[in-house]
Order: structure tokens, then C-alpha cells, then sequence
């Protein structure tokens, strides 16, 4: 029996999802689903707070798109977006259109994030990498755009120049540069790469569970929008804002406030 093309993992509160495809961790239609099918798990399971995302090996994170699949006869693009024949509703590598995703997921780029493998860690809320990461996006050179993410969020991430730069390019950005940019949070030694992450996703998996969630469904909400209309928006009542609203109203609202006055920590209940 093969080995699986997506390792699972629970850790407590953290799952932990692997791509295991070698040599190069690409991404097939079908990989994208099994990604996807991971993430969903991630949000519906109470039990679970925070994800983390990264590859099998020391040497590849990701090198995106499986080009051999691309390249057998009879492929067709415009299956992408087939659920049951593309990638699936969550986009390429299950987590670039999964724009429902409300709980954090944390990319640990072991080594090279190449095309597509970027633009997965990219979809993610942070990024750490091993001290030999590096980023490029070469689809300019092979005849097509990073049109799956790093088109869309790049020059979000990063100032306009260096991200179209690096679009244009392909140059590669090593993780010691990407963590000058505010790219990555935090470079580690590629041996303490995942202990790094889970340690991080264990931090912040301890906090309330509905209000992590509604921290990214804020941010992504007011991430185009002036100061005042976020702040006119971010008002329990007003904001039509599912996960806000459900926060804003829950026992884990007013369990914050007595465990500060009752000096003792917190009991999140997520309700």
C-alpha cells in the first residue's frame, strides 16, 4: 500500500497537515482535495483551534503546481474548478479559495516554496521557515501568471515593487530576506522548523476559540477599507458579521473578563 499524499496529525488542539508527495510535494487535483477535506476538519471540529501546514522532507516545502500532470495528454484547465474532477472547492492546494476558512493555519516552509507552493503559504495567516527556505514564483518563465494567490495577496504581503519584482523575474527570496520584509514571522534551523510551529500554534490555540475565529474573519472583512469604515464596521449589533456577532454575545465574552478579576486563567467553553 502507497504512502498517503497528506498526513494528518492531531496534536491536541493543533492539526497538523502534511504534504507528502516526493520528491517535490507538488500539488495534483487530487492532493488539493485531500488538502481541502484536512482544512475542513479544522473548522468544524470544535476540538481543534489552529492548523499547520508544512512538507514532508528537509528540503521542499512545495513545488506547486504538478506540472506532469499538466503535461499529460488530455488535460484540461478549465476542470480546475470541477469539485469532483478539479481541486475542489477549496481552489488549488485546497486552501487558496477555502475564503471560509475562519481558523488560523500557520505554514512551516521547510525548503523551497516554489509557484504554488508559495502561494499555499501565502493563503496562510503566518509563516515561519527553515533557515535554507527560499521563495520563488517562476510561472512568468513557463508561460503562464501565479494567478492562484501570489498575483492576488503578494503585493498585499510585500511593498508593490518587490512583489512585482518577483513576479515578473522569478527570482528567488531567501527567508532571512523574506523575514526582513515581514514576510515570514520567524526563520528557525530547518531540525527545529516544526517544533517552532507547533509551539506557536500551541500559543495561540490557547486563546478563546470563537474569538480567534472572528479575528480572521474581521481582518479579512476591513483589509481594503478605510480606518473608519473598519472601525464603523467592527460594532457588536452591526457588523453582519457571523462569527463577530456569535462572539460578541457568548459565555467565552464574559469568561475573559471574570478570570482577569478572579486572577485565574480562562475556561473556554467556544459558546
Amino acid at each position: 500500500m502507497s504512502d498517503p499524499t497528506v498526513i494528518i496529525e492531531r496534536l491536541g488542539p493543533v492539526l497538523e497537515i502534511t504534504l507528502n508527495r516526493p520528491p517535490a510535494n507538488a500539488i495534483s487535483r487530487a492532493t488539493s482535495r485531500e488538502v481541502y477535506a484536512a482544512l475542513r476538519q479544522l473548522q468544524q471540529d470544535p476540538e481543534l483551534r489552529v492548523g499547520v501546514i508544512t512538507g514532508a522532507g528537509d528540503r521542499i516545502f512545495s513545488a506547486g503546481w504538478d506540472l506532469k500532470e499538466v503535461a499529460a495528454p488530455g488535460f484540461d484547465p478549465r476542470l480546475d474548478s470541477d469539485p469532483v474532477l478539479g481541486h475542489g472547492p477549496g481552489g488549488f492546494a485546497g486552501i487558496v479559495e477555502y475564503h471560509d476558512l475562519l481558523k488560523p493555519v500557520i505554514a512551516a516552509v521547510n525548503g523551497a516554496a516554489v509557484g504554488g507552493g508559495f502561494e499555499i503559504a501565502l493563503a496562510c495567516d503566518l509563516i515561519l521557515a527553515a533557515d535554507h527556505a527560499f521563495f520563488q514564483l517562476p510561472e512568468m518563465q513557463r508561460g503562464f501568471l501565479a494567478d492562484s494567490g501570489a498575483a492576488q495577496r503578494l503585493p498585499r504581503r510585500l511593498p508593490y515593487n518587490v512583489a512585482v519584482e518577483m513576479l515578473l523575474s522569478g527570482r528567488r527570496m531567501d527567508a532571512p530576506e523574506a523575514q526582513r520584509w515581514g514576510l515570514v514571522q520567524s526563520v528557525h534551523p530547518g531540525g527545529g522548523l516544526r517544533e517552532a510551529a507547533r509551539a506557536l500554534a500551541v500559543k495561540v490555540a490557547a486563546g478563546a476559540p470563537l474569538a480567534l475565529q472572528a479575528l480572521k474573519e474581521v481582518l479579512k472583512h476591513i483589509e481594503t477599507m478605510p480606518t473608519q469604515a473598519a472601525l464603523a464596521l467592527t460594532k457588536p449589533g452591526q457588523s453582519g458579521l457571523a462569527m463577530y456577532e456569535r462572539m460578541s454575545s457568548s459565555e467565552d465574552f464574559f469568561e475573559g473578563a471574570r478570570a482577569f478579576a478572579e486572577k485565574r486563567e480562562p475556561i473556554w467553553k467556544g459558546r
